[in-house]
């Protein structure tokens, strides 16, 4: 059985009564700051592609089920913040579904990194039949499963848990999260192991590709009409910009699944754990840093709507690409 929690002795994924160990303030200062800058930032994001027609488009419509998770994350940092001082304190229904909520949303998060992955291979490796393959009918459809696949398999993991919230607690302010071993690896193999297998895959093809037609182009020799169609320089670069995406990703996941995976979790101290959950969280705040880095069009809606210019009556959307 995995057990997954968060107590008066708070016994959870990191260990022992690490949450009720005096922490600096700096924990709380950086936990809480990490939670208002993600949310704020991906809100902009999906403001951003929501609201200007230019952005629909299906790569973008990835990047917003992408910010709709990382913001929902942001909020979902704040129970932990709650928690480093005391015991649960929301009651077991609460409990239950903070758990379903929280894995469910790292899942679909997990599976739009995929989809983006998916996208990208076919925009650089295919890239006459990607108009025809990735529509934004088929994204909507992908991520509309993504979403309802993960809370339906996470709901059915703590299937005992929904039933009888709290069966599992020994104390008052217990937060005890029970899944079967079955379950766990199943999760482990499906949140972990397989995306991140796609999405080294994935990447490693477009990079040979992308490298193969830069050298091309440098050398002006006529080689990539040989290999296969011209890849626009706006497709490369959306391939830059959300293969650092995937490395910031696969680096900020890798401790927390890695002490899973080793099943050393009891064995953290406090300064470990908060630092793994730290950066596991980081992920979802540095996701939108990348877009206003890399993509122009982000750091122009984002001057519109912080500026409450898009509120205007007369406002007519600018050409922001």
């Amino acid at each position: 059985m995995n057990v997954q929690a968060i107590n008066c002795s708070m016994k959870n994924d990191f260990g022992c009564d690490w949450l009720l160990r005096p922490h600096p303030i700096a924990t709380y200062i950086l936990l809480s700051a990490m939670s208002l800058i993600t949310v704020t930032l991906n809100l902009l994001v999906i403001i951003s592609i929501s609201h200007f027609k230019q952005l629909h488009t299906p790569t973008n419509l990835l990047l917003l089920s992408l910010a709709a998770a990382d913001l929902l994350v942001g909020f979902l940092m704040l129970f932990p913040i709650s928690l480093l001082g005391g015991c649960w304190l929301f009651g077991d229904l609460v409990c239950v579904l903070y758990f379903v909520v929280d894995h469910s949303v790292t899942s679909a998060s997990i599976g739009s990194m995929v989809f983006i992955s998916v996208d990208r291979y076919l925009a650089i490796c295919d890239p006459l039949c990607y108009t025809i393959k990735v529509t934004k009918t088929r994204v909507d459809i992908s991520v509309l499963l993504c979403w309802s696949a993960s809370f339906l398999f996470n709901c059915l993991c703590s299937m005992d848990n929904l039933k009888q919230p709290g069966r599992f607690n020994t104390c008052v302010g217990e937060c005890v999260n029970v899944v079967s071993y079955v379950a766990g690896m199943t999760d482990l193999f499906l949140s972990f192991i397989g995306p991140i297998t796609v999405i080294v895959i994935l990447y490693t093809r477009v990079f040979m590709v992308a490298v193969s037609h830069a050298r091309a182009m440098h050398s002006r020799v006529g080689s990539v009409t040989l290999q296969g169609p011209a890849i626009k320089s706006s497709e490369l670069k959306a391939a830059r910009t959300l293969g650092v995406l995937v490395v910031v990703f696969i680096v900020c996941i890798m401790p927390y699944f890695c002490v899973a995976i080793s099943g050393q979790n009891t064995l953290l101290n406090a300064s470990s754990a908060t630092f793994i959950i730290s950066m596991f969280y980081l992920n979802s705040c540095l996701n939108p840093m990348i877009y206003a880095i890399f993509y122009p069009w982000f750091r122009k809606s984002m001057k519109l709507i912080v500026t409450l210019q898009i509120l205007k009556p007369d406002f007519q959307q600018p050409n922001i690409m």
